[in-house]
């Protein structure tokens, strides 16, 4: 039988829904038949959560990986002491820097190759701020603790994947980097993405801007001018990708399988498409690291922290994705 994946969960902002979220998946026991997950967080944060979601379950203090059971019916926890003070739902910086010192940890484990990939729960950027860390959240932080240049976001839903030209930027900023060297650029990096995930056969679709991509420049002429001719050097180097495709259709056909991955020109356009189809289900994959992260795709939600009444899905997803494609990633 073939050895399940190690995943580092980290427990995210304490004030937030992260510790009870990773609480609430990891009562569910099919987590645990695909992977041995080892929280990084705060074990007396999390033991006041087992009361909160009424989970019949023990917390095991360890300090190292190797001391983890990956047994059903305990959760494993690498301990980071401290925050007797904090309160639910505030922004804190003790929250931000706890946060970042998990993620900062698990990035250590996955470079020494005691984990074979990381789960994350969800940070607050405005606790980041003022806890003075040096970036606005998880992909930049990655990016930064492992030395990596523009990391490639990736969305999986259902059977539906998502890449994104660009992320967090005004849509008039946005646009003006929708050129056709970056289109031809990131479709060979998405193409090399989704190998690397062990996806064989990658036929992907670049999502128009303009309604009817333009419609040959009746409605702009980004498609013309940018758009398109990056498809076509990317084709020219092999890469099977059509496009643009109107995006009131593309992530339609792209969910019943006609592509493997669509190529979002921007923000809002990908996010609006993966959630709409399955909120709770949207999973994020940063690509492009050394090693293998997933992570929910919602916030803190502080206002409903500690209440018991955020939805687990997602991080159970977000864990059974990471063992899904940790073999594929490590073996490659």
């Amino acid at each position: 039988m073939m050895k399940k994946p190690t995943i580092a969960v980290t427990m995210g902002d304490p004030a937030g829904i992260g510790p009870e979220i990773t609480v609430g998946s990891l009562a569910k026991k099919e987590i645990y038949e695909v992977c041995a997950p080892v929280v990084i967080g705060n074990a007396d944060i999390l033991e006041k959560m087992l009361v909160v979601k009424e989970a019949d379950l023990q917390i095991n203090k360890i300090e190292t990986v190797s001391q983890a059971t990956g047994e059903y019916g305990t959760i494993d926890v690498i301990h980071f002491a401290g925050l007797e003070d904090y309160e639910l739902g505030q922004v804190s910086a003790a929250c931000g820097q706890a946060a970042f010192d998990y993620i900062q940890h698990a990035v250590e484990l996955c470079n020494t190759k005691q984990v074979e990939a990381m789960a994350t729960a969800p940070i607050n950027k405005e606790s980041l701020k003022a806890a003075k860390v040096p970036y606005i959240g998880h992909t930049e932080m990655l990016a930064g603790l492992s030395n990596t240049e523009d990391p490639l976001t990736m969305f999986e839903v259902l059977n539906m994947r998502i890449f994104f030209l660009t992320r967090h930027l005004s849509l008039k900023d946005a646009i003006g980097q929708m050129t056709k060297e970056r289109v031809h650029d990131y479709l060979i990096r998405c193409d090399a993405a989704l190998a690397q995930l062990g996806v064989e056969k990658r036929k992907f679709a670049v999502a128009g801007l303009n309604p009817h991509s333009g419609e040959n420049g009746l409605f702009g002429y980004e498609e013309m001018d940018e758009i398109h001719p990056g498809i076509e050097r990317a084709q020219a180097d092999g890469i099977d990708v059509v496009g643009p495709v109107p995006a009131d259709s593309v992530f339609y056909q792209a969910l019943n399988g006609r592509y493997d991955a669509v190529l979002s020109l921007y923000h809002d356009q990908g996010h609006i498409a993966a959630k709409m189809t399955d909120f709770h289900r949207t999973i994020s994959i940063t690509n492009g690291l050394p090693f293998l992260r997933t992570s929910v795709d919602h916030g803190t939600a502080f206002d409903i922290a500690g209440q018991g009444i955020a939805s687990s899905v997602s991080m159970e997803e977000c864990i059974k994705l990471a063992a899904k494609y940790a073999p594929h990633f490590v073996n490659a």
